[in-house]
């Protein structure tokens, strides 16, 4: 398969991590605060300065915490004000996702949040391996209007997932793109193209970044014990470029 088959997206934790996936050759990034907890809305000034600093698609995700996808009325206002704010700082995308206590996809919380987008793509998030007919919230997320759905197969890893994805991007058609994400990598991804059939892949290709402090003191955690908070963890050009090649040969 040539490049021009697939489309890239990669999971950005920062702006310096949404330049690398450009200089990796992406196509798209979204871009996240707080991946420890699957992804929360980042700082608008983090989306000014990442949109001012590449000019790739800008997919932000909307998502006022972590935990669950059932959001209360108060956080369904914050996802919309959010999105509208979105606007004026010239994103490509949103990414959202929102259930009902069921596992359903929670339909009025979604047309709100689509109402917001004013006609920007949005992708619903991993909040769909957490729904608990897929194929039906397939048909009801491409009748909404949704552009793609980010999901790993509702299994821990995208490849682990392989079987479900590819029913899903049978059912989806060509209205809606089916787009395998969490533990796709250089080593997996040419293989998970070929057992779902689709054509958008999502991936962090991350690196350890070892903080340059000389003076620590381990004895005071700022968030949770046991975490090195001395490590952080960053896009890696080379390893987008590497899992790029893997996909499509140099």
């Amino acid at each position: 398969m040539k490049r021009t088959d697939y489309t890239i997206e990669v999971c950005a934790n920062s702006v310096q991590s949404c330049i690398a996936a450009q200089q990796g050759g992406a196509d798209r990034v979204e871009l996240c605060a707080a991946l420890a907890e699957g992804g929360i809305t980042p700082s608008f000034a983090t989306i000014a300065l990442a949109r001012a600093n590449t000019d790739i698609a800008l997919h932000v995700i909307v998502r006022p915490r972590g935990g669950d996808f059932l959001y209360t009325a108060l956080e369904v206002a914050t996802m919309e004000a959010d999105i509208q704010s979105m606007h004026s700082l010239h994103v490509d995308g949103v990414v959202v996702g929102c259930l009902t206590a069921d596992g359903d996809i929670d339909l009025r919380t979604l047309d709100r949040l689509m109402e917001a987008a004013q006609g920007l793509p949005v992708t619903f998030h991993r909040a769909f391996d957490r729904c608990r007919d897929p194929l039906t919230a397939v048909r009801q997320l491409r009748a909404a209007g949704v552009a793609r759905i980010l999901t790993s197969g509702q299994q821990p890893t995208a490849p682990e997932g392989a079987p479900l994805l590819r029913q899903l991007v049978s059912e989806a058609g060509p209205q809606l793109s089916i787009m395998p994400g969490c533990g796709v990598n250089e080593n997996n991804i040419r293989q998970l193209a070929a057992d779902t059939g689709a054509h958008e892949f999502h991936f962090s290709a991350s690196a350890t970044v070892k903080s340059q402090m000389r003076i620590r003191n381990d004895q005071v955690a700022m968030g949770a014990a046991g975490v090195d908070e001395y490590t952080c963890t960053e896009t890696s050009a080379t390893r987008v470029r590497r899992t790029i090649e893997a996909l499509c040969g140099k």
